[in-house]
């Protein structure tokens, strides 16, 4: 067994006003970059119809995702969904807990992909259906488009293809987070730090639904370890790599799998109009849309919602 295959009990973070999280198991793995990674398994009751691959987008914990698990477990799917490196409790990078830094650029985020499937490939039971949303929906598509071919199906949710810098153009960034980080400053924010939990519900940018977002601040409130802020120079310089290699000549058409992405229709996190694009280039992709949805189409509204769920149903039937 190498140290990619091996796991060790972990533990959820709950809360009384938190997110709902089925019962399952969390686990430590221990993939080949040597950190120390939180995954969760969870089981339907009854014979399974396969197994889903949640991956969260930057900041999100696997119990915020607890409704989407029972979700899916409710479609008889088995879920492994995990903690990214840097966040949630796997851990994190330098001395400041709320500071999102990276250390490996985006080969470090594949491999790690790469050995959360190889600890948990003989528990969870063909097919295989990947759901990523974010971040975590692009390095998936990452992950497809560089060999990962033993998914069904993929469905992506607001994936972060190109990210919004804010006030400026995305080409105007670009040479701004080059200069920055080769001035030695990587490490130093990028916005002001903002406590998530000092985020009002009329401030937030993420969701329109109050009772899901005050869930997340109850789960960041009893459970501090699970906060991140805002992300470094250095992190902004994994998005730009990020956005490169997906439009990339080659890149959306290598991915062999169907892929449906549901894009936000007032996402301000992301550049929807980049996912269109990216979703037009795939050999095999549709591509719909939650029209007035803020980013976390799956944290919002329950019309906004079921317009997800509607296109996921879609694209797994026959799975």
């Amino acid at each position: 067994m190498t140290a990619a295959d091996r796991t060790e009990p972990s533990r959820f973070c709950r809360a009384d006003a938190g997110p709902p999280l089925p019962n399952g198991s969390a686990e430590w793995f221990f993939p080949r970059s040597g950190r120390r990674l939180r995954a969760a398994l969870f089981t339907p009751a009854g014979a399974p119809r396969g197994s889903a691959v949640l991956s969260p987008g930057r900041t999100e914990p696997i119990e915020k995702y607890g409704e989407v698990i029972a979700e899916l477990l409710e479609r008889g799917f088995v879920v492994v969904t995990h903690d990214w490196a840097g966040q949630g409790l796997s851990d994190r990078f330098g001395t400041d807990p709320l500071r999102c830094d990276l250390v490996g650029g985006v080969r470090a985020f594949l491999d790690d992909y790469a050995d959360l499937l190889a600890a948990y490939a003989e528990r969870l039971p063909k097919p295989w259906v990947a759901l990523g949303h974010s971040m975590g929906a692009a390095l998936t598509a990452l992950a497809l488009s560089e060999g990962e071919t033993r998914f069904a199906r993929a469905v992506l949710c607001a994936p972060m293809i190109e990210f919004l810098p804010g006030p400026v153009p995305f080409w105007l960034a670009r040479p701004t987070i080059r200069i920055v980080n080769g001035l030695g400053f990587g490490l130093a924010l990028a916005r002001k730090q903002a406590d998530p939990v000092g985020v009002s519900f009329d401030e937030n940018i993420l969701t329109h639904d109050r009772t899901r977002h005050e869930r997340t601040l109850a789960l960041y409130r009893a459970h501090p370890e699970l906060r991140l802020g805002e992300p470094t120079w250095r992190w902004l310089a994994f998005g730009v790599e990020v956005r490169d290699r997906l439009a990339a000549p080659g890149a959306a058409e290598r991915v062999a799998c169907p892929v449906a992405i549901v894009g936000a229709g007032d996402d301000r996190i992301v550049n929807t109009p980049a996912t269109r694009r990216f979703a037009a280039r795939l050999r095999s992709g549709t591509y719909a849309e939650a029209p007035g949805a803020f980013h976390e189409i799956l944290m919002e509204t329950d019309a906004l919602r079921a317009e997800f769920w509607r296109v996921f149903d879609e694209a797994v039937r026959g799975v």
